[in-house]
């Protein structure tokens, strides 16, 4: 490899395996660190063993081994202050401070800055009183929508179709303490089609990603219980440009500005959860970092040098619009059984170097010289293509070539674009 920046990525799943591999892409980029990283990262970074939210340790190797620039990838070591942490260093870093992250990490904080700001979400209360909650909820029409206040590891979200349901999960999140203490949110429920928008944003600065959609159910035809995304594609048919322009001006660029004007500027990747409504492009939900799996399909249609514009984030300087391919992506999850659930670990992976498309791992490591499963999500397979039918097409046939005995996968990846609904 030829001499380069040296680069350090924080986190060990499918974002950061697309984050490294994009890197990966740029003639700037020497040495690629990795922590904790995963068998796949392994390929084309070192391998680093420290956690993601060891602030202390991963600021001494960045310090100890000549990093110029570190991205960050997970929420949770945005929200121990790792930006924050670095800065006081010296040292140059990709992602959000800790009071930046608020926009993820307290839905209550998140929502009242976009009631502030005039950007387009669902009607809302925020409670710390468990009777409180379920008197309100249970007068109100069903189904409701009710999130844990903190970080929840994208599991503290319920859609409660009656009281009961709503009971049960009030309960833990308000007097179990499920997630750990915190408020409760309760929204209106809303309808249509989600989407995924993400950007590059340096306080007013703003530079779009190609929208994706993700697959939360982790069974075909949407069924099953909810998981951190089953599969992803980009190209959405049902949203048109006015759509995305809209959502661009009135939401990302709208709130980016808001959190300048809190004292909070923005300086990594704002992520929005969207849905088009019947009454307009509304919020679901804000993260402070890259999607997963949006990122895995998004990432690959880049043709800019990324190490430019996470150089250039980090040190709060103006880049060059961003530039992404004229193709869409298509990506589909192999899970251990039994996830969102308890599942079981070691699996051995077969067939992977068969595979001619872009596997991403997820969960993986290296055991007696095999690759074996060590998370829930896996591996991610993606495949680009002219259009979605395309993509879809190809991508099924390569993972049809992975072979362990304990991984499940959804076989309509994108069935709302492909069947028009």
């Amino acid at each position: 490899m030829v001499s380069g920046k040296t680069v350090l990525v924080v986190g060990g799943g499918g974002r950061e395996h697309a984050i490294v591999d994009a890197l990966s892409r740029s003639p700037q980029v020497g040495k690629i660190y990795c922590a904790p990283g995963n068998a796949g990262i392994g390929k084309k970074a070192t391998n680093v063993p420290l956690k993601d939210t060891d602030v202390e340790g991963l600021k001494a190797f960045a310090i100890g081994n000549g990093v110029g620039l570190t991205v960050v990838g997970p929420e949770a070591a945005l929200a121990a202050g790792i930006v924050d942490a670095f800065r006081a260093a010296g040292l140059r870093i990709f992602g959000h401070t800790k009071a930046a992250t608020a926009i993820e990490s307290s839905k209550e904080f998140a929502k009242e800055i976009m009631a502030k700001y005039g950007v387009p979400t669902a009607g809302y209360r925020s409670f710390e009183d468990f009777d409180e909650a379920l008197d309100y909820v249970a007068r109100r029409p069903f189904p409701a929508v009710l999130k844990y206040d903190g970080l929840a590891a994208g599991k503290g979200v319920v859609i409660a179709a009656d009281k009961a349901e709503a009971e049960a999960a009030l309960r833990s999140m308000l007097l179990d303490e499920s997630f750990g203490k915190g408020k409760v949110v309760v929204e209106d429920f809303l309808t249509g089609p989600e989407f995924s928008f993400m950007c590059f944003v340096d306080g007013d600065r703003v530079y779009p990603m190609p929208l994706a959609q993700d697959h939360k159910r982790a069974f075909d035809g949407d069924k099953g219980p909810n998981t951190g995304g089953m599969g992803a594609y980009t190209g959405l048919p049902f949203i048109s440009d006015a759509d995305r322009s809209f959502a661009l001006e009135n939401i990302l660029k709208r709130t980016a500005s808001a959190m300048v004007a809190e004292g909070r500027p923005l300086s990594g990747v704002l992520y929005g959860g969207l849905m088009k409504t019947p009454e307009g492009i509304k919020v679901i939900e804000f993260n402070a970092r890259f999607g997963d799996p949006e990122t895995e399909v998004v990432l690959p249609l880049l043709e800019s040098d990324i190490y430019e514009v996470f150089s250039a984030v980090a040190e709060g300087q103006p880049c060059a619009e961003p530039q992404w391919k004229d193709r869409v992506t298509l990506g589909v999850v192999l899970a251990s059984k039994g996830y969102p659930g308890s599942y079981e670990k070691g699996y051995v992976i077969e067939g992977l170097e068969d595979v001619d498309a872009h596997v991403i791992h997820m969960g993986t490591k290296i055991s007696d010289g095999n690759v074996v499963t060590a998370g829930g999500r896996v591996l991610m397979v993606v495949s680009d293509g002219e259009d979605i039918a395309a993509a879809k097409e190809k991508v099924y046939g390569e993972v049809a070539k992975i072979r362990c005995s304990n991984l499940f996968y959804r076989s309509d990846i994108a069935h709302i674009a492909l069947e028009g609904k």
